[in-house]
């Protein structure tokens, strides 16, 4: 299978660098177009094809992804229309809040079976949650893009009524994580650790919680529940923090984000 990747900025370099860490890809069948020649440089070094060309890039590709700001999705899709074939492709089109009407009316007849995709930037290390809406296509064909994006994560097949809640949940999530994460391993240089240290006893910690959940399939109050004694610390910590509005800060964000 051929694919290209129009647009390697953050999201779609994240997207190239997942395709090169996981083995269900080859590179050499991987195209990479971009303006920037510090980009496809990077790419090149590594046997990606690359070009600056956005049409010679699709013409060869069974999977056509782009992934460029919003605001350039209709230039870039008008721009390689005459060089897609309906056909033969499947168009994948990663960026928020274009809406699929808009890009069937931008192409035309010329439009391949199309999905709206948004992962998150965790797809370079193949750990993105990924919402994926088919638009208009067959089974077989939401399952080989599916299986692709399984390739670099998980993948949730939704519609697009639910896209921006899970843009919320997900991709800007991942920065609500990293706040966190920050904001945690501040706390632990206050009460005597080194910077680097405190840092990474935040992100195993995070990373106990999550294999602890996903192995026992306990509700997070289930696990809350099992460390925290009467009177005892963790109980006090976790009441310090819904005083403070925890639950509440982070519901109010991911609506912001909407």
């Amino acid at each position: 299978m051929k694919i290209a990747v129009i647009g390697a900025g953050a999201m779609g370099g994240a997207t190239v660098e997942g395709f090169i860490k996981s083995s269900a890809f080859n590179n050499e069948d991987i195209t990479v177009s971009d303006p920037s020649q510090l980009v496809i440089d990077k790419f090149a070094k590594q046997g990606i094809s690359v070009t600056t060309d956005n049409n010679i890039a699709a013409e060869g590709a069974d999977v056509v992804i782009v992934c460029v700001k919003p605001w350039l999705v209709e230039e870039v899709l008008k721009g390689i229309k005459d060089s897609l074939n309906p056909e033969k492709q499947l168009l994948v089109v990663i960026a928020a809040s274009v809406k699929a009407a808009s890009i069937q009316e931008w192409l035309g007849q010329q439009c391949p079976p199309l999905f709206i995709c948004i992962p998150n930037i965790a797809i370079a290390q193949l750990a993105s949650m990924t919402f994926l809406v088919p638009v208009g296509t067959e089974p077989s064909q939401t399952a080989t893009v599916k299986g692709i994006f399984d390739e670099l994560g998980q993948t949730i097949i939704t519609d697009e009524k639910h896209l921006s809640a899970g843009t919320a949940l997900a991709s800007c999530g991942i920065a609500y994580a990293m706040r966190y994460i920050r904001a945690a391993s501040e706390g632990g240089v206050e009460l005597g650790f080194k910077a680097n240290d405190s840092k990474q006893i935040v992100m195993q910690t995070l990373l106990g919680a999550v294999k602890l959940l996903e192995a026992s399939g306990m509700h997070p109050e289930e696990a809350i529940d099992l460390v925290t004694t009467p009177g005892g610390l963790t109980i006090k910590g976790l009441n310090e923090m819904e005083h403070a509005g925890f639950t509440s800060a982070v519901i109010r964000g991911l609506k912001a984000g909407m």
